[in-house]
């Protein structure tokens, strides 16, 4: 049986609130990172991150805590601090718009990583969208010019992470309820995190700590609709979605560190659109043929 209208609508507006809290929280980090570096911004995230999770517990009680997934929500937390720490760095050290265009990357790595961990069938329509939306990254990176960074590689590692993540939370949500893996996501984050932050401490000051609050607070925001939409709907007709954020943190750039949308980057990030929606469509035409023919395959037994 399909999913009902309104639950794909609700899957759309919670991804699409998820986008907003994250770009919100992409320019919290980059006014912390004026002052801190990645590590701590990271693992203040995470901290103030668990305190605005810490109502769920309060919500649901201790069971909330257990689990029989562990081994799958360290592995997923490894891989997502190694992401984080790569995209927190990429946030604060290229423009705001170059960084999170380079992020949109990330449901190319996510079709990838469905092959290797999910053993999915693609075919060649789809793995031309993935060749199409390589090419839009590397318009954006543009290897070989003046205008290559190397910095804009830590942010394509992210997005490869990133891919892989959204595996295993697709994977995770099957089994485990939206509430209980945002919490022990973010519980396991914190002292992983800690570890690298310890090398470099130093306590913020001042208006620091606004920062790094708003984006614990923020990010743990957007992992709760970013939950619940991926538990509603399929991972890779909602990613595209994200491409929202790219208005937000352009304004945000401009506004308050005077960068301006560079042509490339916008011509790259159009091409990564172009190539994502593709691979949305072909992933929700396909999860619509699997549930219209599942019923009949399901009846065959019992006739």
């Amino acid at each position: 049986m399909t999913a009902p209208r309104g639950q794909h609508l609700r899957a759309a507006l919670l991804m699409l609130g998820s986008t907003m809290l994250f770009g919100l929280m992409t320019v919290a980090i980059r006014l912390a990172s004026e002052t801190l570096h990645t590590f701590e911004i990271a693992f203040f995230r995470n901290f103030f991150g668990l305190v605005a999770a810490l109502p769920l517990l309060l919500r649901h009680g201790p069971d909330l805590l257990k689990t029989t997934q562990w081994p799958r929500y360290v592995f997923r937390c490894a891989i997502g601090v190694v992401s984080m720490l790569c995209g927190f760095w990429a946030i604060g050290h290229l423009p705001l718009a170059q960084a999170v265009a380079l992020s949109y990357s990330t449901p190319i790595f996510v079709t990838i990583a469905a092959v290797v961990f999910l053993h999915e069938q693609v075919r060649g329509r789809r793995w031309a969208a993935v060749a199409l939306g390589f090419v839009g990254v590397m318009i954006i990176v543009r290897p070989g010019t003046a205008g290559f960074s190397a910095g804009t590689l830590v942010a394509l590692a992210a997005a490869v992470l990133s891919g892989i993540v959204s595996i295993q939370i697709k994977q995770l949500s099957k089994v485990e309820p939206a509430d209980r893996i945002v919490l022990l996501t973010t519980l396991l984050w914190v002292p992983m995190s800690l570890l690298p932050a310890l090398t470099v401490w130093e306590w913020p000051r001042g208006i620091a700590w606004v920062w790094v609050i708003a984006a614990g607070f923020l990010g743990t925001g957007g992992h709760m609709l970013w939950t619940r939409a991926l538990k509603l709907g399929d991972v890779s007709a909602l990613t595209p979605i994200s491409f929202m954020q790219l208005p937000i943190v352009a304004v945000a750039g401009w506004l308050l560190f005077q960068e301006r949308l560079d042509r490339w980057t916008a011509i790259g990030a159009g091409v990564i659109f172009a190539a994502n929606a593709y691979i949305a469509h072909r992933e929700a035409r396909l999860a619509r043929r699997a549930a219209t023919h599942a019923p009949v395959e399901a009846a065959k037994p019992g006739e």
